[in-house]
């Protein structure tokens, strides 16, 4: 009966050792842990009401950062002065910049609306 408990005892201290290294030190170990990592936040991030604000209050802002450079370059684009000109050159470049990090955050975040996308957000912001 000792031999038994003696062996059952190595055999789960083998099984231990070789899981933890299984998962700490091979690649194919790595990336099971990592994935399920990954979908453990991805059901946290699902059912958090905080994150959903976050990524829809970050879209709203972005949004807001875009429509008054748009207009802002609307507007003073065929002026006459110069620093108007320039003016409305730089309101492009901010609205364009906004724009593509933007459609960015849009693509790496639409997972949380899950097609159901609030009607003050676009899915992509034209650069001009």
């Amino acid at each position: 009966m000792k031999k038994i408990i003696i062996t059952i005892s190595i055999a789960l201290g083998v099984l231990l050792i070789g899981v933890t290294v299984f998962f700490t030190a091979t690649p194919a170990g790595r990336a099971c842990w990592n994935n399920y990592e990954n979908t453990l936040q991805q059901v946290d991030d699902d059912t958090s009401y905080e994150t959903r604000k976050k990524v829809e209050d970050t879209c709203r802002s972005m949004i807001a950062s875009y429509k008054t450079d748009k207009l802002t370059y609307e507007t003073y684009k065929d002026s006459d002065d110069a620093v108007l000109k320039s003016s409305a050159n730089q309101a492009r470049i901010r609205a364009n910049q906004t724009a593509n990090s933007y459609n960015e955050y849009v693509l790496k975040n639409s997972y949380v609306w899950k097609n159901n996308v609030p009607d003050d957000i676009v899915m992509e912001l034209e650069l001009i």
